[in-house]
């Protein structure tokens, strides 16, 4: 063992604070006087031996003497030398980096810039001959340009989590004059001589060995709790200590300042309690810490003030609100302010106790113009529910219309009156809105009189019993001028039944002065609840403790306070006392206790047999079964053959039973799988195709109409009703979830079965009842139109591009087997997941045979049709064609970029046809670019061979897709919009496309676009100019 742990014993607690030293966090920052920069170094590290935080040696000149760096053994931060210039670093004794903070979040050991760009200095050779362990985070070393042997160490054998050996950076070293180590050192070394060989004190070790070791036989590990390596095998052989160190032992923990009494089934205090002091044990912590728990800390938590008992100062936990002075107005930091305003409010957050005055005049609260100040915002006034005393006096001239009461006071229990207004520590005047009091917590006015008048709607002051609240019979009340009494009660205003004669602040059981009966907290209540986790202690309801358990009806719970007073244990009992749990490993006067849980719930001592090892598990207090849990392995001791026999033997069993039913699972799980696969899936073998041409192999399932039944009504239409229904195939146990659709008898049976694409739902089967029924896959989240719209706040552009393409690519496969949709609609766009949608419903479906161009409607179907999504050519002369799909496809996709919104929203159906002669198109969505709208307007042409191609919109929302951001704008700042407002009101720009080549100018008025296109038809190759008017546009 080093001797700095050693001296612990007899040097005591200076000595320890004298070779301990306060790091740094500069990281690369540095003083410009480089001669100050090195005597600030030396001033921080001289004569230290352990850097309580971060050792950060940069910006040294090459001249400069480092030897005082000798006696660093050991440092709790991370280690960093950069930009230096000088050739060798003195660490020749540092043992032990613990990286209990990284550079840069990664590295214990940084080393990288060190040599003069304009010479011949810098550093060397690292003098790390003795650092051996690394407990958390990595290494860099690199950019050194003369730094030699560093490529040689092996790393992870200082390192000691294997994760940090990823951020182990040595570049090979280009210097050219490095010489070799020594032929002793076996290829790793810090320097030439035979003195500088790294010493491997983990990878050389024997498997069984914990951690390091001195030698590479089994006897030769170290003790878990070293670090660093040792001299030998106990844990005051240890270099360094993994954890703590008490008087020269390493050990997991300090002596705990309490320790289990297992004669009282108590925690005592303990006499050998030691705090814990950086990495080490101490019997008393330095005069500039305070302990918290067992520790010795800078500051109190949040939650804790600082308390001295018995000359130590201690964290204590707040019983509620933590202690916090501040000054009132007119002294201290206030001493220039008259009253509480917007300017100094703040000042009172968290105070507990105002050294001085709280004064609220009509300048402070409803603002000042002469000086600037704002009206303060009545909801600020809460700041004063952490007040407990006020040791001057309360002065209220103003207060905000909207409060009736002073309830932000209702924590206030003192009034001091050290300092007095005219005599008065309590002033409350004038205010007209105020109803009552409610200064519920008030209990004492230690001086000073009260004054409360000219408050015309203030009850229930006549009931308090002032002098209750008095320190001397000097102080009077002046109270008059206020709501009478008489009014008060006749308006209702009266003390809860449940308050005594002493009176009540204001309505309800919580404003009494005292309690008639029994008091809750701050409530007073008729009586004690003793059935449910309470108890009477005198006239205050007590609530039982936490591990008290609930009784049943007409039981009391618990008699008393305290853990030992219950009834019943809502856990465990150990002893007289209910316990969360029982004793595990809980430190004794000289041992560990363990005890274990009958079945009764009470807790038992483990055999004495049970305590070999560090970790000990027991379950009975015989020499049946002891089991015994170690760190590197799990030893079971049978006592009794027989038992061993019967356990090993029932573990046998319930092998063998859990296997046959994990396969019993497993075969059933495959099997319905299959019967799946086989009725959604087509298995077809690839035929001969010496034609060229392959044969329709699609097959079509006549189903039985006993095999189906529906469930629930998804949805309906002009066309048929859409059921969820389960398909339960003849013969067969599985059920398979299904979408029945029931088509009206006007709608023809066309069953397009033979269709087979990825964004396509599948066709299943059809039941040829009276009424036909398609039967198609069922898809879990339903149609798109309701998925955007309860979604909107979690879609995101990219989405929504992705599906505008696979919308394109599931009508290019239409368009390519000659089929026309007929009712594209964000309603007939189903979800599989949130990146996969399909088209459905084919009950429009129509089948262009041979050279047929377009398809017509009988006009008695007319009235039956989606006129807002078809377009005009379909409207007027009932032609159909894929090119009219193509309309219907434009305003899906602005029904996905409005989240849902309704095309033609608050239009007579009727009146559409006029409106689309007029060129009036539907609005550009907010989100969207003017190169996503172009793409809907083309949809919207009049001549249909100017639209585009489905195979041209789906390359055209793919290439947009590889950069979503730029095509949808999801969110837009107010600043945004209105800079685009300004500079929009003309734009004209030429605009292109993978499909089609016009000019576009927008000439924007308020709320109408008028678009103008010229375009070029596929079809003719003739020019066509239109005017296009989108209707309600807002600002682009």
């Amino acid at each position: 063992m080093l001797d700095y742990p050693g001296q612990l014993e007899c040097t005591g607690l200076s000595s320890l604070a004298a070779f301990m030293c306060a790091g740094t966090e500069n990281k690369l920052s540095s003083l410009s006087d480089l001669e100050q920069q090195y005597r600030a170094l030396r001033k921080y590290y001289e004569n230290c031996e352990v850097v309580m935080g971060n050792l950060e040696i940069t910006s040294i000149e090459h001249n400069r003497d480092l030897s005082f760096l000798r006696s660093i053994r050991e440092v709790t931060g991370y280690v960093l030398v950069a930009l230096n210039q000088f050739e060798y670093l003195p660490l020749e004794n540092l043992r032990i980096v613990r990286g209990t903070k990284l550079y840069e979040e990664r590295y214990a050991l940084a080393i990288f810039l060190n040599y003069r760009k304009d010479g011949n200095f810098g550093l060397r050779e690292l003098g790390l001959k003795n650092l051996t362990e690394i407990l958390n985070g990595g290494v860099y070393v690199g950019q050194n340009k003369f730094l030699c042997f560093a490529d040689t160490i092996h790393w992870q054998d200082i390192v000691r989590n294997p994760w940090a050996s990823n951020f182990t950076l040595v570049p090979t070293n280009g210097s050219s004059g490095c010489g070799r180590c020594h032929k002793s050192c076996t290829g790793r070394c810090w320097g030439p001589t035979e003195n500088h060989c790294q010493t491997l004190t983990k990878t050389v070790c024997a498997e069984q060995c914990d951690g390091r070791c001195y030698g590479p036989y089994v006897s030769d590990c170290c003790h878990r709790e070293c670090a660093g390596g040792c001299s030998g095998p106990k844990d005051t052989d240890c270099f360094a200590c993994m954890n703590f160190n008490d008087s020269g032992a390493c050990v997991t923990q300090c002596p705990q300042t309490f320790v289990y009494n297992p004669t009282t089934f108590q925690l005592e205090h303990n006499h050998n309690a030691k705090y814990t002091y950086g990495a080490f044990c101490v019997k008393k912590c330095p005069h500039n810490f305070v302990v918290d728990s067992s520790s010795c800390v800078r500051a109190c938590p949040s939650s804790k003030m600082e308390v001295e008992e018995n000359g130590i100062k201690m964290c204590k936990p707040c019983t509620d609100i933590c202690p916090k002075a501040c000054d009132g107005i007119g002294t201290g930091s206030l001493v220039s302010a008259q009253t509480v305003d917007s300017s100094n409010i703040d000042k009172f957050i968290n105070c507990t106790k105002i050294n001085g005055n709280l004064i609220f005049l009509v300048t402070g609260i409803h603002g000042d113009p002469y000086h600037t100040i704002a009206a303060i915002n009545p909801e600020k006034l809460n700041i004063f529910q952490t007040v407990r005393e006020i040791t001057g006096y309360l002065n209220i001239q103003s207060w905000p219309e909207n409060m009736t009461d002073f309830r932000v006071f209702s924590n206030l229990v003192t009034i001091g009156g050290r300092a007095l207004y005219s005599g008065l520590s309590l002033l409350i005047l004038k205010q007209q809105g105020i109803t009552s009091l409610q200064f519920q917590s008030l209990k004492q006015i230690s001086a000073g009189n009260i004054y409360i008048t000219d408050n015309s709607n203030l009850c229930y002051y006549h009931t308090v019993n002032w002098t209750s609240l008095f320190s001397t019979p000097s102080q009077k009340t002046v109270i008059h001028r206020n709501k009478k009494a008489e009014n008060c009660t006749a308006d209702g205003m009266v003390c809860n039944e449940l308050c005594s004669s002493d009176g009540c602040w204001g309505p309800g059981p919580d404003q009494c002065l005292s309690c008639k009966r029994f008091i809750r907290g701050r409530t007073c209540i008729d009586s004690c609840n003793l059935e449910f986790r309470e108890f009477a202690n005198g006239s205050v309801c007590v609530e039982c403790d936490p591990q008290c358990e609930k009784m049943e009806e007409n039981m009391i719970t618990c008699y008393g306070p305290g853990p030992d007073h219950c009834t019943k244990c809502f856990h465990f009992k150990d002893g007289p006392n209910c316990v969360e749990k029982c004793p595990d490993g809980l430190q004794g006067a000289n041992s560990f206790i363990f005890k274990y849980a009958d079945e009764d719930r009470e807790c038992h001592p483990c055999h004495p047999n049970c305590t070999q090892g560090d970790y000990v598990l027991c379950t009975q207090p015989s020499f049946g079964l002891l089991l015994y849990l170690k760190i590197k392995s799990l030893i079971l001791i049978a006592r009794t053959p027989l038992i061993a026999a019967g356990v090993i033997g029932g573990l046998f069993i319930i092998v063998i039973v859990g296997l046959t039913f994990a396969v019993y699972v497993r075969r059933k799980s495959i099997k319905k799988k299959r019967a799946l696969r086989r009725f959604l899936e087509t298995e077809l073998v690839e035929p001969l195709t010496p034609s060229g041409t392959a044969p329709n192999q699609a097959q079509l399932r006549i189903l039985k109409e006993t095999e189906l039944k529906r469930v629930k009504v998804l949805g309906s239409g002009a066309f048929g009703t859409v059921y969820k229904g389960i398909w339960v195939p003849e013969g067969e146990t599985v059920k398979i979830p299904v979408a029945i659709k029931i088509l009206n008898e006007t709608t023809g049976p066309k069953a397009n079965v033979d269709m087979d694409h990825p964004h396509l739902v599948r066709l299943l089967g059809v039941c040829l009842s009276p009424t036909i029924q398609l039967v198609t896959q069922l898809m879990p989240h339903g149609c798109l139109l309701d998925y955007v719209h309860e979604h909107k706040d979690n879609i995101g552009s990219q989405l929504l591009l992705n599906w505008c393409v696979q919308i394109a690519k599931g009508m290019m496969y239409l368009e390519e087997r000659r089929l026309v949709h007929r009712d594209l609609a964000a309603r007939n766009v189903l979800v599989k997941s949130p990146n996969h949608v399909k088209i459905t419903d084919f009950g429009l479906a129509r089948l262009l045979e041979g050279d047929e161009k377009e398809y017509n409607l009988l006009y008695s179907t007319f009235s039956a049709m989606p006129i807002k999504w078809m377009a005009l050519e379909c409207i007027h002369y009932r032609k159909f064609t894929h090119q009219s799909d193509v309309w219907s496809y434009g305003v899906t996709i602005w029904e996905l970029m409005t989240f849902g919104g309704k095309p033609y929203d608050g239009i007579p159906t009727r009146e559409i046809p006029d409106l689309l002669e007029k060129g009036e198109r539907l609005p550009q969505p907010p989100i969207c670019t003017i190169d996503v709208y172009m793409v809907m307007v083309k949809c919207w042409m009049i001549d249909a061979d100017s639209r585009p191609k489905f195979k041209e919109l789906a390359a055209e929302f793919s290439r947009m897709a590889r950069d979503p951001q730029r095509y949808l704008v999801i969110q837009v700042s107010k600043t945004a919009t209105s800079g685009k407002k300004k500079n929009s009101q003309e734009l004209c720009s030429p605009w292109s496309g993978n499909f089609l080549s016009f000019h576009s100018c927008i000439l924007q008025k308020p709320r109408v676009v008028y678009v103008f296109i010229t375009t070029q038809s596929q079809a003719t190759g003739n020019e066509s100019n239109y005017l296009v008017r989108s209707l309600d546009v807002p600002n682009v």
